[in-house]
């Protein structure tokens, strides 16, 4: 996003005056209108364009994907996995409608390049959305079979990016009333958690609600500048030295604390500096730095690769940040770290097109043929 900078015309010339007049009238245009915090802070110092072209096997892994997702779609639009949490190791939960695949399944086709009765799965989007637009509750929160705040963030998330693409005034008035129910649910430690009225908070949920709140505010809803910068300090106290981010900072009783650390997590407080316009700090380079040692330097087995991205709930999710932390880092260490993942990706799909992990095959898919999508740039908020 563009900070805002005026230039003063010299002079008293005619041109002047007018350029003047203009600045003026954008100035008071733009006064209502609640700024996000990258703003302030300005852009990313990297603006190289991708120049990485997806390989005619990635490609092929992609259409494969989508083909899976669109084949198991519901009648009603949604698309089912595991909604629940993990508790003491053990799955806590049922097989539902997943508020959350929803959204990243229709966000991959977004990626592809179709919209909503547009494009080989502009119906599969469009029901998709009659879903999404169906499960908002009175308070703006968007849930299904007690599906949580990660699922809300990433269905604001889609309708930001729905809205920004085609517009549509149902969609910009439920988008608008679930970006206020995320600034609602900031809690006294300036983050989020599983529930809109949780008093703690955890890494993981907040970078979902404030990569939300990007994509609102780029879609032209107004985001206050406070919950951004009360996110930026969480996200900023969440890094520590050596790199990597804490999953929580705060125990329940507020109390400081540091939980453990993973790659996944370091990939999440990166990508919600980022997403807060946080480009070039010390926390940021510092992550990338990590990122990049621990997946690119680091020579993991096959079987230890294969056991996190099956077996876990942590891999795909992971990858899913650190590939959008990699891109606005750009340079070599996003392809060298690019070349590893796509490959790593396309391994271990499954013959029907499919990914699996913990939470479920529709859910996997969705979240690796967005990742494979990344350098296509039809996505809003994966745009540097």
């Amino acid at each position: 996003m563009v900070r805002l900078r005026v230039s003063r015309a010299g002079g008293n010339s005619g041109t002047g005056s007018v350029l003047r007049l203009l600045c003026l009238a954008g100035i008071l245009f733009l006064l209502p209108v609640v700024l996000m915090a990258d703003e302030i802070t300005g852009e990313p110092d990297y603006v190289e364009p991708v120049v990485t072209e997806l390989d005619p096997g990635t490609r092929r892994a992609i259409e494969k994907g989508l083909a899976y997702l669109a084949a198991h779609q519901e009648k009603d639009g949604s698309w089912k996995d595991w909604v629940g949490r993990k508790v003491n190791n053990r799955l806590m939960g049922a097989q539902d409608k997943h508020v959350g695949a929803t959204a990243l399944a229709c966000m991959s086709f977004l990626a592809h390049g179709d919209f909503p009765g547009r494009g080989k799965y502009g119906e599969n989007v469009e029901k998709g959305l009659r879903f999404i637009l169906s499960t908002m509750d009175m308070n703006g929160y968007i849930t299904y079979g007690d599906s949580r705040m990660y699922s809300h963030a990433f269905a604001t998330l889609f309708l930001a990016e729905v809205y920004g693409m085609s517009g549509g005034r149902d969609v910009g008035e439920k988008l608008r009333r679930a970006t206020e129910a995320i600034v609602r649910a900031q809690n006294a430690q300036g983050a989020w958690r599983y529930k809109p009225d949780s008093q703690d908070s955890d890494l993981s949920i907040t970078v979902c609600q404030v990569m939300a709140l990007r994509a609102a505010h780029n879609a032209g809803i107004a985001v206050p500048v406070a919950t951004i910068e009360r996110a930026i300090k969480y996200v900023k106290k969440s890094a520590a030295p050596s790199g990597a981010f804490y999953y929580q900072i705060y125990d329940d009783r507020g109390m400081r604390t540091m939980s453990r650390t993973s790659h996944a997590l370091t990939a999440a407080g990166v990508t919600a500096l980022q997403g807060a316009g946080e480009y070039s700090g010390r926390e940021v380079q510092r992550g990338i730095r990590y990122l990049y040692r621990n997946y690119v330097v680091a020579q993991r087995p096959k079987w230890v690769v294969e056991n996190q991205m099956r077996h876990s709930f942590e891999y795909l999710y992971g990858q899913y940040y650190a590939v959008q932390a990699m891109y606005q880092a750009g340079g070599k260490k996003w392809s060298d770290y690019w070349g590893r993942l796509k490959k790593e990706l396309v391994t271990y799909q499954y013959t029907d097109g499919r990914w699996q992990d913990l939470v479920g095959p529709n859910y996997a898919t969705a979240m690796a043929t967005l990742i494979l999508q990344i350098p296509l740039r039809y996505l809003p908020i994966f745009q540097r």
